[in-house]
């Protein structure tokens, strides 16, 4: 149970909940697949997968779920053959053109014929609460994909007071600072071999840099030219590598070695004590690490925060 990915939503207000009390939320907005003419559903299922039948797993005050979308596929140009070969017999038939409102029509029709045996696209998406730290974090790899989590999780609790994290500066201006070295990198943190340059004008380029030295004279000439750094691979406390965006998206999450070995030593027979174990080490890791990476791109912006 390795996040590969850690978008951050911060609670502005006090939030606690039960594990009991969670999982009641969301068995009553339990998954179930998709209808006849439906293309799309989503609902809660337990993180646990065929080891369990709660729809919350907690460790340490740390509440894990998971959301569960379906999506049948229609593949396009299958509509369109379909769509085209109705048309064209109407037509014939009845001699006239078919405009583009009742070839429209003839597509929700052809849709909804096909929907009953289309495939499905199943995926799950993870997240945990962590009322202690004030955070809720998905395994996203989009912002929309942690928006749509969240915003469904507020629909079955019926109130979730989160908001991305915010910072007192710019991340791409300590991003950059660091690269510049106008800024101190902190000490528990060690620069990596990739990083995504923006022109901060309307009309400006992207250039994407892997395998470099981050403060190679290449990188450097592009930061000279008023470029700035929005992406950035780290590596924080030699312990976990990943890919850090200007909107504090985290993604290509790599736990090291030392996690690992503390995995190796459970008992690979028993699949929930493994569970729990990769959950436990994972949250505890990254309680350390978000606080820490705040800190370090200049400290939270606490300001729409309702304190205890």
């Amino acid at each position: 149970m390795w996040f590969r990915n850690a978008r951050v939503f911060r609670f502005t207000k006090p939030f606690d909940i039960s594990a009991e009390e969670l999982d009641e939320k969301l068995q009553a907005d339990a998954f179930k697949p998709c209808g006849p003419q439906e293309t799309t559903r989503q609902g809660w299922v337990p993180p646990l997968g065929k080891h369990g039948e709660q729809m919350v797993h907690s460790a340490n005050g740390y509440h894990l779920i998971a959301l569960r979308r379906e999506d049948k596929i229609l593949p396009g140009q299958v509509v369109k053959e379909a769509v085209e070969e109705k048309a064209e017999a109407i037509e014939i038939e009845q001699g006239r053109k078919v405009r583009r409102k009742e070839k429209d029509e003839i597509k929700e029709q052809v849709m909804l014929e096909m929907l009953p045996q289309a495939f499905s696209k199943n995926r799950r998406c993870f997240a945990y609460l962590a009322p202690k730290d004030g955070v809720l974090v998905v395994d996203a790899g989009s912002a929309k994909q942690a928006e749509d989590l969240a915003s469904t999780l507020r629909k079955s609790l019926g109130s979730l007071p989160v908001r991305p994290p915010a910072v007192e500066q710019a991340p791409a201006f300590t991003f950059t600072g660091w690269l510049t070295e106008t800024i101190d990198l902190p000490a528990q943190v060690e620069l990596g071999s990739e990083c995504e340059l923006k022109d901060p004008s309307e009309d400006g380029g992207v250039v994407r840099c892997k395998g470099l030295d981050l403060r190679a004279d290449e990188i450097r000439n592009h930061l000279d030219a008023g470029m700035q750094v929005t992406k950035l691979s780290l590596t924080w406390d030699d312990n976990v590598s990943f890919v850090l965006d200007e909107e504090l998206g985290i993604r290509r999450l790599k736990f090291g070695e030392t996690l690992q070995d503390q995995l190796d030593d459970v008992d690979a027979d028993d699949a929930i004590a493994k569970f729990d174990a990769a959950f436990t080490l994972m949250t505890l890791e990254l309680s350390r690490l978000f606080p820490g990476l705040l800190e370090a791109l200049g400290g939270e912006d606490r300001s729409a925060i309702v304190e205890e």
